[in-house]
């Protein structure tokens, strides 16, 4: 039997008792039973992804990138087990002895978890096993019609770190996602402080505002290509009549990246119009006119007033443009430029398609989506730790 187990459980084991016992200290709490909960979180999350993959990543024969992989994959147990831990014991008794300053708390634990219960039913059966399903099989070398599924450990997810293709599509997707959200959010609060003002029709011409929002991304993305299409496209017809030239807009990298930003951004600006008119509505009148009073112009009055009483809006439509961007892009890119040319608009969500059902790299197919989702969160949690902290509520 390898000692590499015991040994990778064991300094899991003591690094979490160091890390609960001084969290206990600082508390006031029991340094002893910090350490003992801190030794047994640490050795049960060092387990928790090491044992189904029976430490494969530490073996002799496995590479540097293997053994990274392998840490990364304790460090992350480690912390699934020890911040519930520092939560239950440290966070919730000081919680449940502070001043409460927020009426229509539940007095009791029951309540809650039973109404949190259909959510937390449905994201088990339709997230978090799909999930771990599909990590499961990113260990394994699927083939169609293949009955034998050999056992490659982290072999996928190595061979990812030096895929250029794959690199090169992270680099584009990060890209066109940031472009999506910043002038999807400018041009939607742009429309938005002018739709929301009071004229006659104003339900009218919000509805149709609004409209694009209702339709699949697999259509906005056949209407954009329709407008750009070289040869009959309004796209074309103007940039001719105006300038004399013709674009190559699906055959060109960049004016193809180009469409499908334009595309996306059109697919989701009434969503974003729709919560921009909503909050409009609420930013206190008398606060601009104060400001107004004190010599402040039109845009003081935006920038300084406005904009930071719309943050929350702004901090909710900046997660849901990302995840947008990031899941929702299959079906524009598709019909639009089907990930060319040269793999210019080929994101991560069309390389999976392209990998696992193009392809048949079931396997290796998985092993990006299991990093996709693990970005995607990353991006949304790095958001609320920065981004949130800035983000005011109330008048």
């Amino acid at each position: 039997m390898s000692i590499a187990p015991i040994l990778i459980v064991g300094i899991a084991a003591l690094v979490g008792a160091a890390m609960l016992g001084i969290i206990f200290q600082r508390a006031g709490r029991s340094i002893i039973s910090g350490g003992g909960l801190g030794a047994l979180g640490g050795g049960v999350g060092a387990s928790l992804f090491m044992v189904p993959l029976n430490f494969c990543t530490f073996e002799p024969e496995r590479t540097p990138a293997d053994n990274f992989l392998g840490i990364l994959l304790v460090v992350v147990g480690m912390a699934i087990c020890l911040v519930p831990l520092r939560w239950w014991f440290i966070v919730r008794p000081q919680e449940r002895h502070a001043p409460r300053a927020i009426q229509g708390t539940f007095k009791g634990w029951l309540t809650p978890w039973l109404l949190l219960l259909p959510t937390l039913t449905v994201l088990v059966l339709f997230l978090y096993y799909p999930f771990l399903d599909t990590f499961r099989l990113s260990t394994l070398i699927v083939q169609p019609r293949a009955r034998r599924t050999p056992f490659v450990c982290m072999k996928n997810f190595t061979d990812l770190l030096g895929d250029p293709a794959y690199l090169r599509s992270l680099v584009i997707t990060l890209a066109i996602t940031a472009a999506i959200v910043v002038i999807g959010l400018l041009v939607s609060l742009l429309i938005a402080s002018v739709a929301y003002q009071p004229i006659r029709g104003a339900g009218v011409y919000r509805t149709l505002l609004v409209w694009s929002y209702a339709i699949s991304p697999a259509v906005a993305g056949l209407i954009f290509f329709v407008i750009f299409n070289p040869i009959g496209g309004i796209a074309n017809h103007i940039t001719n009549n105006l300038f004399g030239v013709q674009l190559a807009w699906f055959t060109d990298p960049n004016l193809a990246i180009l469409s499908v930003i334009l595309a996306s951004v059109w697919k989701s600006l009434g969503f974003n119009i729709l919560f921009y008119i909503a909050g409009l509505q609420n930013v206190p009148n008398d606060l601009r006119e104060a400001a107004a009073i004190d010599g402040a112009n039109t845009f003081q009055r935006f920038w300084l007033i406005t904009v930071p009483m719309l943050s929350p809006i702004t901090f909710f439509l900046v997660i849901t443009n990302i995840t947008y961007a990031f899941f929702d892009l299959f079906g524009t890119i598709d019909t639009m430029t089907a990930g060319g040319p040269v793999g210019a608009t080929t994101t991560l969500i069309y390389r999976i398609y392209q990998d696992g059902f193009t392809e048949g790299r079931v396997s290796y197919a998985a092993a990006q989506s299991v990093i996709l989702f693990l970005l995607v969160i990353g991006i949304t949690y790095l958001q609320f730790r920065t981004t949130a902290r800035r983000v005011t509520y109330g008048a």
